[in-house]
């Protein structure tokens, strides 16, 4: 499969030294910007996917009328925290 490139992109000399500042030892640039483009593709392709998904579950919520209101998901999901911090804040007995 022949390769293509990715447009060159004009920055501050700066930047420019302060991305090789952070280079692996061994990595180049090029192959620093090609992982951060992939990394960038990738996350707008779970977002993309996220908001879709919350798009058919608003509605189907429309469409059945089944919703669970935002607070009681709240104090559900804070009583969770509430109990694990308190699980978690219990000294552990010293299994001898």
């Amino acid at each position: 499969m022949k390769t293509a490139t990715i447009p060159s992109v004009r920055v501050e000399p700066g930047f420019r030294a302060e991305v090789e500042s952070v280079l692996a030892e061994g990595e180049s640039l090029s192959e620093f910007v090609e992982v951060s483009v992939r990394a960038s593709v990738e996350r707008r392709r779970f977002q993309a996917e996220f908001i879709a998904r919350g798009l058919r579950s608003r509605d189907e919520a429309k469409r059945t009328g089944d919703y669970v209101d935002a607070e009681e998901v709240v104090a559900g999901l804070q009583r969770k925290l509430d109990d694990t911090r308190a699980r978690l804040a219990k000294p552990r007995s010293s299994a001898k």
